[in-house]
């Protein structure tokens, strides 16, 4: 077995968007892997047979991610752009989204049809008509209509304009998708046999979802007003597909849904929450919507479960839904220590755990008593997996060369108590660790802070395993995973948290005498990198730090990030025109002028959750004081560099991230390393 090298994710496959036909025969997902010639993921679409558990690809133009099976059980319907024409089209400018057809038993795809806009979600109602969500701003009216004369003037036009950005709206750009300012997403009803389109919702409303009822007459909607700026609060909608009309379903002031969807043609099943008393992090609870008196009911009252899957692993690629009605039932994914599972909730509030394994559950699909999953473990790479009874039979086998070819370490347990509260971390042991040796050490620190490290495979923490390091990651208060009282640091970052690292690190020194205390390193990203930049500029203890897509000034990141204006007075508990004393107070860079630790920091140019001036802030200050520092800046970048940046980038990254280590925990260059 070989040593886990620093580029082997660019042979992983990833595996997403797990989806079964209506009948349950076969269900299609996609899968990526880095293309290091393109700098950029393929994608392509693969199929499952239900029965036999075999498995095919589909598609192989490499660009095929978004699909929806179609009513029929034997189309799937995909995004794509593979006429050169349409290449062409986007280039110069214009708005719009192709939908190709392909039959799974074989034959080529086929041209299905094209709207004016941006889609990211489509529901077929029946074999003419489509519910589309999709993006819309007054603007940049769709060029469909215009005659060619017409259509050259207007996209001459948007060529000039791009050299402007006018905001009207907060938040005015998003991560991961540029300026936004006065984009919304409206639903659409498209006919395909008149390849026609209306829009079913106003120009201010926002549209975050829509699902269809079982006989698709009608849909339930998530929406809010969005005028100037875009708040937490939404609403539940009912829309009559044959009328057009939309109305209020359930009028709960001050309240968010994440999801909602049919649980049968009378009432409605949601998640979503007040905030109260948890405010922003609070975990939802799942309601019950009668669609005759319009009443909503608290389903699960006194539960204080996470929803969705926040195990971190920088080995995924795609999106997968945590959520799903079938059967009258709701399937849905929870985090609960460092592990997520899958459960059934029934129409009177039973939930059912259906998994038990270590891991995660990064995505599922069930149909008539079938149920797959894509798993990932803490010795195994992604892969799908059908759960029968209480056990999980691994079905594709993408991802199996690298657990019989490579050295992974599993994670040894280390449990502790702090404040009469027990964290759960973990250590990975150098490979042919030797206890008569000493080692340095990197303390790894989670973002969020809402999200859990658990013991699924995490590439970069094996990598430096691999390479001589014990690594040490925890999840202190303010992580996932253990209930609302245990997430919430409101008002408190830089203080327990904090403390909880700090007491980790002393007991992980104390089971592990090879560690050298004269050798730790400290790394994290977002919310990681924040406690980064905090911890350098509170201690000594650390001999090197890389602080990546890190927060440094509160009041900075306050107004000029696309969830700052909502995030900072919930987490830090201040506002920028009544409390700025406590917002400087709880920010890394009012402490800079102690830091004497060597620094690396990462950023991306493009990210805009925790944007580059925070830190430029940190490495300016640095360099003012005097401490060794250096900044690697990725354009064409955002706040996913880690996990689904360009793969030279990724590359890149984790080069100067790993030679700064080495240079102040080994003493070794970067042309010495291995």
């Amino acid at each position: 077995m070989e040593r886990i090298k620093l580029d082997d994710f660019t042979r992983f496959h990833f595996i997403s968007g797990l989806e079964f036909n209506n009948n349950g025969s076969h269900a299609c997902f996609a899968v990526h892997k880095a293309n290091l010639d393109q700098n950029e993921y393929d994608s392509n679409l693969w199929v499952c047979e239900a029965d036999s558990g075999k498995y095919f690809q589909l598609t192989a133009l490499n660009k095929e991610r978004a699909f929806t099976w179609l009513n029929d059980n034997e189309h799937i319907v995909f995004v794509g752009l593979r006429d050169p024409k349409d290449k062409e089209r986007r280039e110069s400018g214009e708005e719009f989204t192709v939908f190709y057809k392909i039959c799974i038993h074989g034959g080529e795809a086929v041209k299905f049809f094209e709207v004016p806009f941006s889609v990211s979600q489509i529901e077929q109602i029946d074999d003419e008509n489509f519910l589309l969500v999709a993006a819309y701003n007054p603007a940049r009216p769709p060029l469909a209509g215009l005659d060619d004369v017409e259509r050259a003037k207007a996209l001459k036009q948007r060529k000039e304009e791009r050299d402007y950005e006018v905001l009207e709206t907060i938040p005015y750009w998003s991560n991961g998708r540029g300026f936004t300012s006065g984009t919304r997403n409206r639903l659409y009803l498209y006919n395909l046999k008149e390849n026609s389109w209306q829009p079913m919702t106003g120009e201010e409303l926002d549209v975050s979802s829509a699902a269809l009822d079982p006989s698709r007459a009608r849909a339930v909607v998530i929406a809010a007003p969005y005028k100037s700026k875009r708040e937490l609060e939404n609403r539940l909608y009912l829309l009559d597909l044959e009328s057009g009309s939309l109305s209020l379903l359930a009028n709960q002031d001050h309240f968010r849904y994440y999801f909602a969807d049919f649980l049968d043609d009378k009432q409605i099943i949601c998640a979503g929450t007040d905030g109260v008393p948890y405010g922003l992090n609070h975990n939802p609870l799942f309601y019950t919507v009668d669609l005759a008196s319009k009443e909503q009911r608290l389903l699960t009252p006194g539960l204080d479960l996470s929803i969705g899957n926040s195990v971190g692993s920088d080995c995924r690629f795609g999106h997968s839904k945590s959520l799903k009605v079938f059967g009258e039932a709701l399937y849905f994914i929870s985090t609960e220590g460092a592990h997520s599972y899958l459960n059934r909730l029934d129409a009177n509030g039973r939930i059912t755990k259906l998994t038990s394994s270590p891991g995660s559950v990064d995505g599922f699909a069930v149909r008539n008593g079938t149920m797959l999953l894509v798993r990932l473990s803490p010795d195994r790479l992604q892969e799908v997996y059908r759960l029968e009874q209480d056990r999980e039979v691994q079905i594709t086998h993408f991802n199996d060369w690298f657990a019989n070819e490579r050295r992974v370490v599993k994670p040894d347990p280390v449990t502790y108590t702090n404040g009469g509260v027990e964290i759960d971390g973990w250590v990975l042991k150098p490979v042919d660790w030797d206890p008569r040796q000493k080692y340095p050490a990197i303390l790894n620190i989670h973002g969020g802070p809402k999200t859990v490290y658990g013991e699924v495979y995490f590439h970069e923490m094996q990598y430096w395993a691999n390479q001589g390091y014990f690594v040490m990651f925890c999840n202190p208060r303010g992580s996932d995973g253990k209930g609302n009282d245990f997430a919430d640091i409101r008002g408190k970052y830089g203080t327990i948290d904090y403390d909880d690292l700090m007491v980790f690190v002393d007991t992980v020194l104390a089971q592990y005498p090879s560690i050298d205390p004269e050798r730790l390193g400290v790394a994290g990203g977002s919310y990681g990198g924040f406690m980064t930049n905090w911890i350098i500029g509170h201690t000594g203890r650390f001999k090197a730090a890389v602080s990546q897509r890190s927060i440094s000034n509160w009041i900075s990141m306050a107004n000029t990030t696309d969830i700052g204006y909502y995030f900072v007075p919930d987490q830090i508990g201040a506002d920028l025109w009544e409390n700025t004393d406590k917002l400087w107070d709880a920010s890394p860079l009012k402490y800079a002028g102690r830091v004497t630790t060597p620094t690396l920091f990462i950023h991306s140019e493009e990210d805009y959750r925790c944007w580059l001036v925070e830190g430029l802030q940190m490495f300016t200050a640095l360099k003012y004081h005097g401490v060794e520092a250096r900044l690697c800046m990725f354009r064409g970048e955002n706040h996913e560099l880690s996990r689904s940046g360009k793969p030279k980038h990724r590359i890149r990254r984790l080069q100067e991230i790993s030679s700064w280590f080495a240079r102040f925990l080994k003493g070794v260059e970067q042309s010495e390393q291995s």
